[in-house]
């Protein structure tokens, strides 16, 4: 409720659309003993009050066909399909089917390219294309990195849906020796510029305002008390890659 009520503030005052994202369970975790939520419903019963209380869009992940239907129970806005699950069938056919607009984040292991199989897939199973999102995380460089390959924006545009990218997740570091992802936020400004640059549709990015003690991905985060600077940062770029676009019509074909 403390960020939900600060992103709300900020994004009213500078006039930008907002989705909440919250995990009601993580599911994906190295370690046994890492947090993974307190109880799908109880999750979930706090989204849905987020999204009454402050009147916005609220969106979370999902990992079985099960959950795709309780998420939907719940009035969550955007199914959300994490990137380990990019390509899993069943998932994606019960997401679609809710009628709910789906994100789905590319995996790590795939080729910007490969994710028309996925649009196919929802289309196949209902989906129309204005409710499809596609969300670049980062791909893996070796066992303990992630890159942002700035061609993966482009690339997935060109299949008639917007893109996201997911700034904070694709600046983790993986795999490390103690079972906990590391992270580099110092670079969460550089990272928006380049997606911003490419034409990117929106942003992803988590924040909380004691990242020190977050459950999860705290050593990615950026502080709650930096995300105007960084709204800021990308609303200059982006009128500038507007403006350029529409006074010079560029293209490098």
């Amino acid at each position: 409720m403390e960020i939900a009520e600060r992103l709300c503030s900020l994004t009213a005052k500078y006039d930008l659309p907002l989705i909440f994202k919250s995990s009601y369970r993580k599911e994906n975790r190295t370690r046994v003993d890492s947090f993974t939520g307190i109880g799908d419903r109880n999750g979930l019963e706090i989204l849905q009050t987020i999204k009454q209380y402050y009147g916005i869009r609220v969106t979370t992940d999902v990992h079985t066909p099960n959950e795709a239907l309780m998420a939907a129970e719940y009035g969550i806005d955007i199914i959300q399909i994490p990137a380990f699950l990019c390509r899993q069938t069943s998932l994606l056919k019960a997401a679609a089917q809710t009628g709910k607009m789906v994100n789905v984040k590319k995996g790590q292991f795939l080729a910007p390219d490969q994710m028309r199989f996925v649009v196919e897939k929802l289309l196949q199973f209902g989906a129309t294309k204005d409710k499809i999102i596609l969300t670049e995380r980062g791909t893996q460089f070796g066992y303990s990195d992630l890159i942002f390959d700035v061609r993966s924006i482009p690339k997935m545009k060109k299949l008639g849906v917007p893109v996201v990218l997911d700034i904070t997740h694709s600046l983790q570091i993986p795999n490390q020796e103690r079972g906990i992802a590391g992270g580099e936020p110092e670079l969460i400004g550089s990272m928006a510029a380049a997606g911003v640059a490419c034409g990117v549709d929106g942003i992803f990015v988590e924040t909380h305002p004691r990242p020190q003690e977050a459950l999860s991905d705290g050593s990615n985060m950026l502080n709650l008390s930096k995300m105007e600077d960084l709204i800021r940062t990308i609303i200059a770029l982006r009128q500038t890659y507007i403006s350029i676009h529409k006074e010079t019509n560029i293209s490098f074909k």
